[in-house]
């Protein structure tokens, strides 16, 4: 019964293909309307548009379509329209330059916005000056893929984010470069979608935002010079994979918050030159390994809420702090790291050292608590006082140590195990 509804399926689709026309839209022809050339299609049909800006308000796309830009046309909301509305299923925009859609605090405007369709496609496009760039709304298996997204926002109140996506499933966010927005991109209640090659540089706070968004996938994007890199709160099974994380500074600043999360992965990213590496709150069960910390003012902030967390072939280099905590009982597990502030010794040559690490410093723990005391950095006060601390171990956790950290940093693909 099954075989016989997908074969009958595919005949109707088939069916429609061959039936298919294309209409092409130019200014100065019979048909100069992207609207108009919309109404006359039929479901399945292509919608070509010629090079030229198409002011005409708000454009819907309520039928199966594939509306195709030929040398860039231009989509103009002029400051007060969403450009492009899209009601269906089984819908293609490519080709596009998409601007000035206006602002309102009534309606999450964007440049293209999905409204509770399936199979909706938006590449190869040129976003620009838009409040929200791409907005999938209660959508599924939608692809977002190789555009580019420019915005000018300077304060968060007035800004929407690039890509914005709320109550979705199975998305698929790839390639894409946006800047200037207020998120990156943003998930809220999203499942079971990825996020890859992504390019997210200076916007106002996080180059990746998401909430209640359980298994998930981020790999292989790049979140620098953003206010505050990524934020990860209240999810499980998240997996993040070769990311870079680069240059998010400022006093309230770090390259990835994890907030209240469970059970994910977070394996082969690199951290550099952020004020925090990774800042940590309420995240259990999680695993972290060959992740590179190199030049960060912290590399890792780990709270008293965070246990069962397991530390693993990680490399500390060349930061000012290593690990500072705020607690003395600590429920994680560190083990086989690389610390280059490591002064032990490996006299059976097993490329692990024979004493522990214990990364936390005396001074780590009281600028955690008094963030003046900075000032004291690389003071000599502060050299007896980290001195005394290792030879007279009082304050700083002695459970939170590296019984068998590395010698040389792990590198991947070694025989280090």
């Amino acid at each position: 019964m099954k075989k016989s509804i997908l074969y009958t399926s595919m005949l109707l689709l088939c069916a429609a293909a061959l039936q298919a026309r294309t209409w092409t839209v130019a200014p100065g022809t019979p048909l100069s309307s992207v609207r108009d050339a919309i109404a006359k299609a039929r479901p399945y049909d292509t919608v070509l548009v010629q090079a030229g800006t198409y002011r005409e308000g708000g454009i819907t796309v309520d039928k199966p379509l594939t509306l195709r830009g030929i040398n860039r046309p231009l989509l103009d909301g002029e400051n007060q329209y969403q450009p492009l509305s899209i009601r269906s299923s089984y819908v293609s925009v490519s080709g596009f330059r998409v601007a000035n859609c206006g602002a309102t605090s009534l309606d999450d405007i964007a440049g293209i916005k999905v409204y509770n369709a399936r199979y909706v496609y938006v590449f190869n496009n040129i976003l620009e000056n838009n409040y929200f760039g791409v907005y999938l709304s209660a959508s599924k298996q939608c692809w977002v893929t190789g555009n580019r997204m420019t915005s000018n926002a300077t304060v968060e109140q007035n800004a929407g984010n690039g890509v914005h996506a709320w109550k979705c499933d199975s998305v698929h966010i790839a390639d894409n470069r946006i800047s200037g927005h207020r998120d990156g991109i943003y998930f809220e209640f999203v499942t079971n979608s990825t996020v890859q090659r992504n390019s997210c540089t200076n916007n106002i706070r996080y180059g990746l935002h998401f909430m209640f968004s359980h298994n998930d996938a981020y790999e292989h994007n790049t979140f620098a010079r953003n206010g505050a890199g990524v934020a990860v709160m209240y999810t499980r099974n998240v997996r993040m994979v070769h990311n870079n994380f680069a240059d998010n500074r400022g006093s309230a600043s770090y390259a990835l918050l994890l907030k209240d999360i469970q059970g994910s992965y977070l394996a082969d990213n690199k951290f550099t030159e952020n004020t925090i590496g990774i800042f940590m709150e309420g995240c259990t069960r999680s695993t972290f390994e060959r992740n590179d910390f190199r030049k960060n003012g912290w590399a890792l902030k780990l709270q008293a809420s965070c246990e069962n967390n397991i530390f693993r072939h990680n490399n500390f280099l060349a930061n000012t702090f290593d690990v500072s905590t705020n607690n003395k009982l600590v429920l994680n597990t560190f083990e086989r790291n690389y610390w280059d502030k490591y002064e032990g010794y490996d006299l059976n040559k097993d490329q692990f050292g024979d004493v522990p690490y214990h990364p936390v410093s005396l001074f780590a723990m009281v600028s955690d608590q008094m963030p003046y005391a900075m000032m004291f950095w690389r003071s000599f006060t502060v050299f007896l006082l980290d001195r005394a601390e290792k030879v007279i171990p009082s304050l700083s956790p002695d459970k939170l140590r590296d019984d068998s950290p590395l010698m040389k940093p792990y590198v991947t693909g070694t025989t280090n195990q």
